[in-house]
């Protein structure tokens, strides 16, 4: 039987704050299959940026273990594992869009030309044809976006980590980005843990939906989306949709109207 491809167990994480020391998480166990998309929620401070920091290797655990492909590794083995992608798009300013992708294959040992060449071969499926030579500065939220999900997928990671990859950007473009990344993923079916504070997007991107308690971060709810795929914006208002986001809004004790 093929392992998970993230396999957490019984995970605590502290750090210091103010010269406090706090618990961030405490008894985490969760998995993610192969080609499976798992979305996080909970309230500000629950943990669920410090949990893919932690399976990146940015961040140390104090107890538990972490797996991927079935090798437990030590936080000091896990960074580039994973492909990791944070809410902000950090470009490099002085690199162009083309530049800023191939960087992904540049650090894995690639040349640069090949890199960018294998990176300008994927630019017009990601919606960035005609905008190789543009700096970030030039480009808008959304295609920045895209860009740096570009660099996240040409590392080609079987896990993606995204951290609220469209928090900052307004309402039409984070739908539209919502709808492009969920027909990349089902094309791409890469594993993917990514936080969001916005129920309605996890439950219109995820396979499932994991809730985490208030600090000390822990799980306390597991919904499996029935919604079939391809996903489509019509989907929004059916029952099955409306249900799971009823579910969900429960488990986090909020009131309809509020904000994850």
């Amino acid at each position: 039987m093929q392992p998970p491809l993230l396999n957490i167990s019984n995970l605590t994480a502290t750090y210091m704050e103010d010269g406090q020391h706090l618990v961030a998480l405490e008894n985490v166990n969760l998995q993610v299959q192969p080609g499976e998309f798992v979305c996080l929620i909970g309230p500000s401070g629950s943990g669920k940026s410090t949990l893919l920091d932690i399976v990146s290797g940015l961040f140390a655990e104090v107890e538990g273990t972490v797996e991927i492909n079935g090798r437990a590794l030590a936080s000091a083995q896990r960074p580039g594992s994973t492909s990791y992608m944070r809410q902000r798009d950090l470009l490099m300013p002085w690199r162009t869009a083309l530049e800023n992708a191939a960087l992904a294959l540049e650090v894995h040992g690639h040349p640069r030309k090949e890199s960018q060449r294998l990176a300008a071969a994927r630019f017009a499926e990601f919606g960035l044809a005609g905008f190789e030579g543009k700096y970030p500065a030039q480009l808008s939220g959304g295609m920045r976006q895209r860009v740096a999900f570009l660099r996240t997928v040409l590392a080609e990671r079987e896990l993606l980590l995204l951290d609220e990859p469209f928090g900052a950007l307004d309402a039409l473009n984070r739908s539209n980005l919502q709808q492009w990344l969920v027909k990349l993923w089902e094309r791409e079916q890469q594993g993917v843990v990514m936080v969001t504070h916005d129920v309605d997007e996890a439950v219109f991107l995820a396979d499932r939906v994991i809730v985490l308690s208030a600090r000390p971060g822990t799980v306390i709810h597991e919904e499996r989306i029935s919604l079939p795929r391809p996903r489509t914006r019509a989907m929004l208002t059916s029952d099955a949709f409306l249900a799971h986001r009823a579910v969900l809004l429960d488990a986090l004790g909020l009131l309809e109207g509020d904000v994850a």
